[in-house]
């Protein structure tokens, strides 16, 4: 059986390769303009979440499955509910489109989803090369991660992945524009994937 995560990546690159999905992505990117990145980015997330029969809430996607409709839950940027979910479902996948330059905005937004009960949880964010994002990566892992006591750290269900987009490869997009890093609980490290 594939994995969670494999299952939303391949849902995000259908997603991603649409060309009314990709052009504002690419172009936003590639102009550094990193609010029109997020708000495209956030259709993509939610188009991927919905591909795999899940409904989602963001900004720009308001959803009433919830006795109290939101765009956003918890101040997060996107959660997804199973199909078919009751009254007030635990989400099944979180997720944080972080556009700030700052890596301790973004570690924030690491551990903000790290400590919601989810499946999945997903850090997006942006650096202007891969190098960068390698950097920001291991500052994640020894900032936030390896913050956490073993123990809490062991305990945690569910999948994390940090995905950093740059402007790498703009021939390719959206190859090379998005590196992967799945969570290894046992090591406190991320694994690029």
């Amino acid at each position: 059986m594939v994995d969670l995560s494999t299952r939303w990546q391949t849902a995000f690159w259908q997603a991603v390769q649409q060309h009314h999905n990709a052009a504002p992505l690419r172009d936003a990117a590639l102009a550094g303009r990193l609010g029109d990145w997020t708000e495209a980015l956030t259709g993509v997330a939610v188009v991927a979440c919905e591909a795999l029969g899940w409904q989602a809430s963001a900004k720009w996607h308001p959803l009433d499955l919830l006795p109290m409709p939101r765009s956003e839950y918890l101040a997060l940027d996107v959660m997804a509910f199973p199909a078919g979910a009751r009254r007030w479902p635990l989400p099944v996948a979180v997720f944080e489109l972080e556009n700030s330059r700052e890596d301790d905005r973004i570690a924030y937004s690491l551990w903000k989803v790290l400590c919601v009960r989810a499946e999945l949880r997903i850090v997006f964010c942006y650096r202007r090369s891969p190098d960068q994002g390698a950097s920001l990566v291991r500052f994640l892992q020894d900032e936030v991660v390896k913050a956490m006591p073993l123990p809490d750290r062991i305990a945690l269900d569910g999948e994390t992945l940090v995905v950093v987009g740059s402007r790498d490869e703009s021939e390719l997009f959206p190859y090379g524009f998005f590196r992967w890093w799945r969570l290894d609980v046992n090591t406190g490290g991320f694994e690029g994937f």
